[in-house]
This record gives structure tokens, C-alpha cells and sequence, in this order.
């Protein structure tokens, strides 16, 4: 069965691929608020003490474990019924766990049971985001032209920092405009309470959606696999690991040379609780500039040319910005925190088309679950709390750059020897691929 013609450029409309990059805004709103509010939170729910913060944080890592398991099942609904579906059954869950977490009750009403429901709330939050982000960079890629999809996708990206930043921004001023004692009995909660608001809002929007055209021509063709796990297992196991390692370096970019910098300067003795989440806004605001900026070089010169750069500057830089930092002089830690964050947004700009075109449209947010968030799992979630960990072992303020340096020197290999995936990229039969809706697409063998 033939795809209409008419259909092989009819793009979504700007109205919902707007909305569905505007939506990744919430899940990186709750997990960097998290994040920056860790120390806050290790005393309401883990009693304070020299260990609760490692409980906080391993908390964040446990929670993680729960990515995969929503990945698998979002992206399963997704692959069967439609990106809309599961984009806005993920959104639903989202809003009902922080708006729980907002009414917790702590340490001191309930003891050590507060910390084990706050850790239960985190795996539903981490369990609805699984299938979150890789739905939306999915949504994006099917729905913008081939030749602008390195910039499109990576609204995605530019989207979670503003997400990040207003996480920072209200994080930074409830910390300015409360005394620490209000700030821990009921101070924390406020922008929870906000980011449930944000994000019921966000479903309301969702709701008005399309459907991804891709999605619509798999129905139209009658390939919509029946078990899209089991597709992907079987007709793209190079893909997935390559996805895999993509997504390593961007998980261990943000979640250590971003989301980890206010606890390592806290915990460090560096600067102040409130003043790292206030430099935490400077280094969002660049990673929102900075991101568009790499998905577009992407467009222009592939996506596998700038992956080996950030690779590359991935094994030197962050060493040296996190003994920088370490050593303390504002100047040297603002100059720190915003290298490592353009840093992490460039890789994630480029991470997101490149693991998207990865796979066909036949199984891709089942190829994403597996490949993306298995990554973000063990380099995303657990990286926080190991980081803590070997500083506080070590004492050496740069060990947590060279945790990003040793992964990106064991990605490299893969990112030199990977296949360009931008369609304009592939010699003169990708290029008359540009004018076909998805040469990935079509189906080879078993749809199953």
C-alpha cells in the first residue's frame, strides 16, 4: 500500500511541535529541582546527619533504575497507538507525582518512612519520564523537514534547560527569601506545588496535538509492528548499541557537569548553598543559547562529525573546569559551570536526532527505550551520587571530570566508526532522500 503523496512533505503543524517542545520543560524542571534542592531535602526527609545527603542522592539513583521499565512500556504504547498517546498518558503521571511529592509529610512527622516515600515518588516520576523525552525527540524528528532536523530536535534539549533554569531561578529565590528554618519546614515545597501546576497545564496542551505523520503513514501501510520491543531486538541490535553510547556521554555531561555542580560546590566547602544555585542560572541561560547552535552545525556538516568533537573535548575539558572550579575565585567557577554546561547541551543537541535516526519509524520509541535510557540509568541517575562518593574518598576536586573523560574516551571509538544518519549526508541517494518523508522507514522483513 502506497503513502499518498501528498503526504510525503505535509509537515506537522508549528502549534503542536511548539507544544511538544515547550512540554520537555516539566521533566527537567522536577529532577533538577531535585537535584538542586538535595541538600535541602536530605535534612526534611533523611533527618540531616553526615550521610543523608548520599541517601538523597542515592535515592535520585534508585529511582533511575525505573527509566528503562517506562521507557519500555510508553514506548511500546507509543509504537502501537500513536506518539500522542503516550505523551500525554506520561504527562498525567508526571503531574500527579510531584503534585504528591509537594504534600509529603517529613522526617519529623513520620520518621525514616518519609525518605522511603519520597524515593517511591521519585520511581513513578522516573517511571512516566522514561518514555518522555524519547517521545518527544521521536514526535519532533517524524514531524520537521529532513533538512532542519538537527535544529528541530534539539528544541527538545534547548526546552529541558528552560525547564533547568526555572528549576534554578525559584530554587535560588525561595533559598534568598527564606530563613533556613522556613525553608525546611514548608519553604521546599512551593516549587513543587508550581512544577505540578506546569505540568497539568502542559497536558491540557498535549491534548491538542496531531498525531506524528510518520506514526499515521505506519497505519496507512499497515506496518505497525505487533511487538515493537521484539522488532527492534532483532532488526537493530548495532543501532541500539550505538544509541547506547551516544547517550552515555550525554548522560554523564548533564548529570555531572550540570546537575552535580551545586552539590560539588556545597559539598566541596566552595561557595554557599544559595550562591551555586544561583551561578547554576548562568550556565542554563548558555546551554539554552548553546544548544540550537549544535543542532544546527549538525545540519550542516553531519551529525557524526560534531558527536567525535564534543567526544573529544568531553576527555579534556571537564578535568580541568572541576579542578577550577574546586580551587574556589568566583571567576574561575562561574567560568567553570557555564564550560561544562555548553558542553552538555551541545552533546545532548546532537544526541538527540542522532539516536532518533538510529531506527526506522517501525519500533523507534522501543529502539529509544532501550538504548537512551538504559544509558541514562547507569550514567545519568547513578553518576550523581558516585561522583560524591569518590570525592569525598578521594579528596581530588577534578574526580569528577574524569569520570566524564574515561566514558567519552570508551564512546569515541564508536562515534568515529558509526554511519552518518543525516539525510542530507548519505551521498546523492541520501540527498534524494530529502524528499521522501523517511528512507529509514520503510520496512525490511518481519514487522513484528
Amino acid at each position: 500500500m502506497t503513502w499518498p503523496e501528498k503526504h510525503n512533505t505535509s509537515p506537522v503543524s508549528r502549534r503542536s511541535m511548539i507544544v511538544a517542545a515547550l512540554s520537555t520543560v516539566v521533566e527537567w524542571y522536577d529532577f533538577t529541582l531535585y537535584l538542586y534542592f538535595a541538600t535541602v531535602l536530605s535534612r526534611v526527609f533523611f533527618g540531616g546527619g553526615e550521610n543523608a545527603l548520599l541517601a538523597t542522592l542515592g535515592g535520585f539513583a534508585i529511582s533511575y533504575a525505573m527509566r528503562p521499565l517506562g521507557a519500555m512500556v510508553f514506548g511500546h504504547i507509543g509504537d502501537r497507538l500513536g506518539r500522542r498517546h503516550t505523551l500525554l498518558l506520561s504527562m498525567m503521571l508526571m503531574t500527579l507525582a510531584m503534585l504528591a511529592t509537594a504534600l509529603l509529610p517529613d522526617y519529623a512527622a513520620i520518621g525514616p518512612a518519609a525518605g522511603v516515600l519520597l524515593i517511591g515518588l521519585r520511581c513513578l516520576m522516573a517511571f512516566s519520564v522514561g518514555g518522555e523525552y524519547t517521545g518527544v525527540v521521536a514526535y519532533l524528528l517524524e514531524g520537521a523537514p529532513a533538512n532542519r532536523r538537527g535544529l528541530i530536535t534539539s528544541l527538545a534539549s534547548a526546552a529541558s534547560e528552560v525547564g533547568a533554569l526555572l528549576a534554578v531561578a525559584l530554587s535560588a529565590l525561595t533559598v534568598a527569601l527564606m530563613s533556613a528554618a522556613h525553608l525546611d519546614s514548608w519553604g521546599w515545597r512551593l516549587p513543587f506545588f508550581v512544577g505540578a501546576a506546569l505540568a497539568a497545564c502542559v497536558w491540557l496542551a498535549r491534548s491538542t496535538m496531531q498525531e506524528s505523520p510518520d506514526f499515521l503513514r505506519q497505519v496507512w501501510q499497515r506496518t505497525v509492528p505487533s511487538a515493537p520491543l521484539r522488532h527492534t531486538l532483532a532488526h537493530h541490535k548495532p543501532a541500539l548499541l550505538r544509541t547506547f553510547a551516544i547517550s552515555a556521554l550525554g548522560s554523564i555531561t548533564y548529570y555531572v557537569g550540570i546537575t552535580y555542580v551545586p552539590a560539588f560546590l556545597t559539598s566541596s566547602g566552595t561557595v554557599a548553598e544559595g550562591r551555586s544555585l544561583g551561578l547554576s542560572s548562568a550556565a542554563a541561560v548558555a546551554v539554552i543559547l548553546v544548544t540550537p547552535l549544535a543542532g544546527a552545525l549538525s545540519d550542516r556538516v553531519g551529525r557524526k562529525p560534531v558527536l567525535v568533537g564534543f567526544a573529544v573535548a568531553s576527555m579534556l575539558l571537564p578535568l580541568a573546569m572541576f579542578g577550577l572550579m574546586g580551587g574556589g575565585g568566583d571567576v574561575a567557577i562561574a567560568g567553570g559551570a557555564i564550560v561544562l554546561a555548553c558542553l552538555a547541551g551541545g552533546v545532548s543537541a546532537v544526541g538527540a536526532p542522532a539516536t532518533a535516526e538510529q531506527f526506522p519509524g517501525e519500533g523507534r520509541l522501543s529502539g529509544l527505550a532501550l538504548g537512551v535510557t538504559v544509558a541514562t540509568a547507569i550514567f545519568g541517575g547513578l553518576t550523581p551520587f558516585l561522583a560524591e562518593l569518590l570525592l569525598r574518598q578521594t579528596g581530588w576536586h577534578a574526580v569528577p571530570g574524569a569520570m566524564i573523560a574515561v566514558v567519552a574516551l570508551v564512546v569515541l571509538p564508536a562515534f568515529l566508526t558509526m554511519p552518518e544518519t543525516h539525510p542530507e549526508w548519505h551521498g546523492a541517494a541520501g540527498r534524494r532522500s530529502a524528499d521522501r518523508p523517511t528512507i529509514a522507514s520503510r520496512v525490511g522483513g518481519d514487522p513484528r
